[in-house]
C-alpha cells in the first residue's frame, strides 16, 4: 500500500545529495549534486524541442544505451543551451569534475542545467563549486532540501516528496525533486524532474514506467505554451531495497508504476500552482470521449488556450472559449452532446447540458471563479475514454516576471 512519508531525493536507500549557492546566480542556491552508493539504472524522457541544451544531448546517449550511473550534477542560472561546441565541452567538464570527486567515470554522471539561454557557462565558478560542495553530500533530510533548492529558477517554493510501498515483501521508497514555473507546455519534458528509488527493476521496465507517467502528468500541463530547451525527467533505481528484480509487467511492476505516477502527478500539479504570475489553478477533466487520444487533445487544448486563460484571470465564465478550444484541438466530439460545469470551493454551476447553453446566474459564476482552484468538468457522450490536464491563468504578473527575467536572474 502506498504511503506518503517525509522526505525527498535522499529518502531511498543509498542516495546522497547536496545543494549550495556557488555564484552562478546572485543569491539563491544554484548547484545540486546527487549520488548513488551503487550503480543505478537510469531512464530519461526529454524535451521534444529540436533545440536541445548540452546536458540533454549528453544524458540521452547514456540513458538510451542503458548504462548505469552513479551521479547527477545540476546547475541553475545558466541553461547551457545554444552555446555551440563550447557548451558541449563545458557540459562534459562538469560531468568529469563531479566524477573525479566521487571516484567514477564521467559517463556515469548525468547533467542538467536551467536558466538563461545563450550565455557562456562560468566554468571556473562551476568547477570550484562542485569541488567545494561534494564533501557535503549526505543522506540527511536537510541535504535533500538543499538539493531541491539548488535546481529552481523562478519557482516560489521547492518541490519534493517521497512515498513508501511494499514490493515482493520488501520496503521500497521513491523520492524526488522537481522545478518549474514558467516555459511550461505539453510535450515533455516540461520541467526538471529527478526521481530516485531503491527498487530493483530492469532498465526496460523503469523506462516504460517513466514514459507512461510522463504522458499522464508533465505532458498534460501548460503555463505559457513555451516548450523549453532544457527539460527532462530522470529516474534512478539502485536496487538497494533488495526485492526480487522486476523483469516483467506483473503486479509488483504495476504497484511501482502507480507510485511513480502519483509522485509525478503531484509535481506536475505543483508546477501549475507555482505558475509564473498565476492566480488560478485550472483542472480540466474530459470524460465520455471516443478515445483517450481525443480526450487528451481536447483537455490540453483548453489549458493552453490564451483566451481561456485570460478569461479565468478575469473571473469571467466565458465557456464559449472552452468549446472553441476543444473544436480546434483535433480531437473528435459531438457538439450536440456536451455537458459542462465549473466547480470550486465557491460552488458548482452548469453551463451546458447536452449541447445546449444553460442560462446561469453571472454573480454565482463569479463567486465560483473567484477561488484559487477551478475545476472544469466536461462530459461527452461519444465513448468511455477520459483525460485530465492542468493549467493556470495568464495575467499582468506573468508579463512582468518574464519581461525582466534575463536582467534580474
Amino acid at each position: 500500500m502506498l504511503r506518503v512519508i517525509d522526505g525527498g531525493i535522499t529518502a531511498p536507500k543509498g542516495f546522497k545529495a547536496a545543494g549550495k549557492h556557488i555564484g552562478i546566480k546572485k543569491v539563491k542556491k544554484d548547484l545540486a549534486l546527487l549520488t548513488s552508493d551503487v550503480p543505478a539504472e537510469a531512464a530519461g524522457v526529454y524535451t521534444t524541442n529540436i533545440v536541445k541544451a548540452a546536458p540533454l544531448l549528453w544524458n540521452e546517449k547514456i540513458t538510451k544505451a542503458g548504462k548505469r550511473v552513479r551521479g547527477l550534477v545540476t546547475v541553475s542560472g545558466n541553461a547551457n543551451a545554444c552555446t555551440g561546441t563550447q557548451g558541449i565541452r563545458d557540459n562534459e567538464l562538469m560531468a568529469e569534475t563531479f566524477a573525479k570527486c566521487i571516484g567514477v567515470n564521467k559517463e556515469e554522471v548525468l547533467t542538467a542545467a536551467t536558466g538563461i539561454i545563450g550565455l557562456d557557462m562560468p566554468m571556473e565558478t562551476i568547477v570550484k563549486g562542485i569541488n567545494d560542495t561534494y564533501t557535503e553530500l549526505s543522506g540527511k533530510r536537510d541535504s535533500a532540501k538543499n538539493a531541491a533548492s539548488g535546481i529552481i529558477t523562478t519557482d516560489t517554493f521547492i518541490k519534493e516528496m517521497a512515498v513508501q510501498l511494499n514490493i515482493c515483501g520488501k520496503q521500497v521508497i521513491i523520492g524526488g525533486m522537481a522545478k518549474g514555473s514558467g516555459m511550461i507546455h505539453p510535450n515533455m519534458a516540461t520541467v526538471l524532474s529527478f526521481i530516485t528509488t531503491d527498487i530493483n527493476i530492469s532498465h526496460e521496465l523503469l523506462h516504460k514506467a517513466l514514459l507512461n507517467s510522463v504522458k499522464e502528468t508533465y505532458n498534460m500541463i501548460s503555463v505559457d505554451g513555451a516548450t523549453s530547451t532544457n527539460d527532462m525527467a530522470l529516474v534512478f533505481a539502485n536496487g538497494m531495497a533488495g526485492n526480487e528484480k522486476i523483469t516483467e509487467e506483473n503486479e509488483f511492476y504495476e504497484e511501482f508504476a502507480k507510485a511513480l505516477l502519483f509522485i509525478n502527478q503531484k509535481f506536475a500539479m505543483d508546477v501549475i500552482h507555482d505558475g509564473e504570475g498565476a492566480s488560478k489553478f485550472i483542472e480540466v477533466e474530459i470524460t465520455g470521449a471516443k478515445s483517450e487520444e481525443d480526450a487528451r487533445l481536447m483537455a490540453k487544448a483548453v489549458v493552453t488556450n490564451n483566451l481561456v486563460k485570460t478569461a479565468m484571470y478575469g473571473e469571467d465564465a466565458n465557456w464559449g472559449r472552452i468549446v472553441a478550444a476543444m473544436g480546434g484541438s483535433g480531437g473528435y466530439f459531438d457538439q450536440t452532446k456536451i455537458d459542462m460545469e465549473f466547480e470550486s470551493e465557491g460552488g458548482k454551476i452548469t453551463l451546458m447540458k447536452e449541447g445546449e447553453p444553460v442560462h446561469f446566474d453571472e454573480n454565482t459564476a463569479a463567486e465560483i471563479l473567484r477561488e484559487r482552484d477551478i475545476f472544469v468538468n466536461i462530459h461527452l457522450r461519444d465513448g468511455n475514454a477520459s483525460a485530465k490536464s492542468w493549467g493556470c491563468d495568464l495575467g499582468h504578473e506573468y508579463v512582468r516576471i518574464n519581461g525582466e527575467y534575463r536582467s534580474r536572474t
